[in-house]
């Protein structure tokens, strides 16, 4: 595993202020790695997925349309899956402001989810907040969902390494644990398809271009699909 963006998304605490601020003017559009799904209707039954998380779900610095959920539902509904998802990710946000908004968000949804998405933690990492209390929030967001019968992917985060061995040690297990125990699909890494590759990033070598998110989208898009309930009948 290459830890050399994650060290520049430690440090940077430029991007970190970023995170709070509303994002700059996107840059020109990107031609996009993921095709355009069909311009046909997709049959079936509406697929509603709920995506829960920070920046990196938000759309951060992207066009309308770019963010991963928009993205993957695109990919989805190119595979024939009717889906729908909305997205509830906020720049900035923690496990703790998270877990403060998840059941308006949850009472907020025209119907409940199929499916969560949630990417959480990086925020918390960036900001040393204690291992301990990322654990604890993450883990009361996934009780809440388990108790809701919603199924679950969880997007992994790693600690950078110059945050040391000991923050690493408490962080680092939080996904693969919790993910195990709630019955979660984990994704290792949610990062992992763009570290060292700077043009699918933006500026701030934090946030994925619109080809870096579908760079991501195309690593993941077959857990989410997996992840879905299957249909009765």
């Amino acid at each position: 595993m290459r830890f050399h963006y994650l060290a520049l998304l430690a440090v940077s605490t430029l991007a970190l202020a970023a995170c709070d601020k509303a994002p700059p003017p996107p840059s020109e559009a990107s031609e996009s790695a993921v095709d355009a799904p069909p311009q046909i209707p997709v049959m079936g039954p509406e697929r509603r997925i709920l995506a829960f998380g920070d920046s990196l779900l938000a759309g951060y610095g992207l066009e309308d349309g770019e963010s991963y959920p928009d993205r993957m539902e695109q990919a989805l509904r190119a595979r024939g899956v009717n889906a729908r998802i909305a997205n509830a990710g906020v720049s900035g946000d923690t496990t703790a402001a998270g877990l403060q908004r998840l059941d308006f968000t949850l009472k907020s949804q025209a119907a409940k989810p199929e499916l969560v998405i949630i990417s959480l933690g990086g925020n918390d990492m960036l900001r040393s907040l204690p291992p301990a209390e990322t654990r604890a929030n993450m883990e009361a967001i996934l009780k809440r969902l388990q108790a809701e019968k919603i199924p679950i992917v969880l997007l992994g985060m790693l600690a950078a390494p110059n945050l040391g061995r000991d923050y690493a040690a408490g962080f680092n297990p939080i996904y693969p644990q919790l993910a195990e125990k709630y019955g979660a699909v984990l994704v290792p890494f949610f990062l992992q398809p763009v570290i060292d590759k700077p043009d699918l990033l933006q500026g701030d070598h934090v946030h994925p271009t619109a080809i870096g998110i579908d760079a991501i989208v195309a690593a993941t898009v077959d857990d989410v699909q997996d992840a879905l309930p299957k249909m009765k009948g």
